[in-house]
């Protein structure tokens, strides 16, 4: 059994629900044994509990459950910081030559190890991540996942018009690729696929349909997609698809939307599409830093909430501009205040581990240190830089301390990276 002396911080539920969600552990004790969380809680409660087990004494340090990224592309790592247009023209100029290059195997193997390693040494234990339309490019990733033990769950493009060639596949290539990684990968080690629509644009009628009946014919197989991103790619899409009632009906239509269905951005998804959304069990994964960079809008947050849609925390690196989580919050956070709807920090921690496992379906096995949950965590340093070292030296409110680490917080907050309870981070 493995014992960590620290503070520890965590969420048990939605804290705009309740307001037993936060559990906080000013002198706390985390237990783990054979990769899931024994116990978590007081050091004076659970002490007794040791035995001959060793300590490690962490005081000064936060621990905290491990961040889950909703929405981020592999590709598109070379890319991120690349200047100068919104989504379509961006995606033409910039990405669609960068994912090229993922059909030589050797790059995707090389980009897979850098990406990986960036996700955990930002204190990402868990992503949703796009891969290329290239059925190399997943397996890469999956390799490396796995050498690390790394929940992830991930999908090749399916891209079948639209697109540049030889970044486009077919009907009968995309399901031929996706029933290989699916029998391959999906449910090795901590690994799950996920049906992957780039967006409605690229995929035909035909493709969607395809799309849907693979996830009907695999259940516990994820689907991802972009929703309402942009006012153009709207548009283009509903000249595309005349006959749906709106752009998340495109989805519907096909059966593209259940328990498991994520969807990145929803900026001008209106009240009522956030409805059927929820009905049907979907989740959207916010994306702020993208929405800024692209100039695609500010997501309404507070509305999605209102009307039950399960919500995660997204990078979308390349057009996101960072692999922090913690940096993603606290542009959430300058979204909300344009907004009028100011991001509260526990809430902004729950989306980024809790209400982020929940929006993937796997609220049972990650998201927070509770008894039985995978034990994927995180040591944070909350004087790893002179500025936030000074700026929390004389406050003590826990809420103030925590939105202070999100807006000054990055990569270098984080000291290491454990999953599974193995460690596979250290600074």
């Amino acid at each position: 059994m493995q014992a960590y002396r620290a503070s520890i911080l965590h969420l048990l539920d939605d804290p705009t629900k309740t307001e037993e969600a936060v559990a906080f552990h000013e002198d706390g004790l985390l237990l783990v044994e054979d990769g899931h969380v024994v116990a978590c809680g007081d050091y004076a409660s659970l002490h007794e509990l040791l035995g001959d087990a060793p300590v490690e004494d962490l005081s000064g340090k936060l621990i905290t459950s491990g961040f889950i990224d909703t929405h981020i592309h592999f590709p598109q790592v070379d890319i991120i910081a690349a200047h100068g247009a919104q989504l379509l023209d961006w995606l033409e100029q910039h990405t669609f030559p960068a994912e090229a290059a993922f059909a030589d195997p050797e790059h995707a193997a090389e980009a897979a190890t850098f990406f990986v390693d960036e996700l955990l040494r930002n204190g990402t234990t868990t992503a949703l991540v796009f891969g290329s339309v290239h059925k190399g490019s997943v397996e890469a990733l999956f390799r490396a996942a796995l050498a690390r033990d790394m929940r992830l769950i991930a999908g090749k493009a399916l891209m079948d018009r639209n697109a540049p060639d030889g970044l486009t596949d077919t009907v009968e290539t995309s399901r031929a690729d996706m029933e290989s990684l699916i029998a391959d990968w999906h449910g090795k080690g901590r690994l799950g696929y996920a049906v992957t629509p780039r967006f409605a644009i690229s995929c035909s009628d035909a493709q969607l349909a395809m799309a849907g009946e693979v996830l009907a014919q695999h259940p516990g197989v994820w689907m991802q997609t972009h929703l309402s991103e942009n006012p153009r790619e709207i548009d283009e899409t509903a000249a595309l698809f005349p006959e749906a009632r709106d752009y998340l009906d495109v989805y519907d239509r096909f059966g593209l939307l259940g328990q498991r269905s994520v969807f990145a951005h929803c900026v001008h998804l209106q009240g009522e599409a956030f409805g059927r959304l929820a009905a049907k069990g979907g989740a959207v994964a916010f994306c702020p830093t993208s929405n800024l960079f692209l100039g695609s809008g500010l997501f309404p947050l507070e509305t999605a909430c209102a009307h039950g849609v399960k919500v995660g925390i997204g990078t979308d690196v390349g057009a996101g501009t960072s692999f922090s989580i913690l940096h993603t919050l606290g542009e959430a956070y300058k979204v909300g205040q344009l907004r009028g709807a100011a991001l509260d920090p526990f809430h902004a921690l729950y989306l980024a581990t809790l209400g982020g496992a929940r929006a993937l379906d796997l609220g049972d096995r990650i998201g927070n240190l509770a008894p039985g949950k995978e034990a994927d965590f995180l040591v944070l340093d909350l004087a790893a830089t002179p500025l936030l070292a000074r700026r929390l030296a004389g406050d003590r409110s826990l809420e103030n301390r925590l939105f202070a680490l999100t807006v000054l917080g990055d990569d270098r907050v984080v000291q290491r990276t454990y999953l599974a309870g193995v460690e596979q981070h250290r600074r």
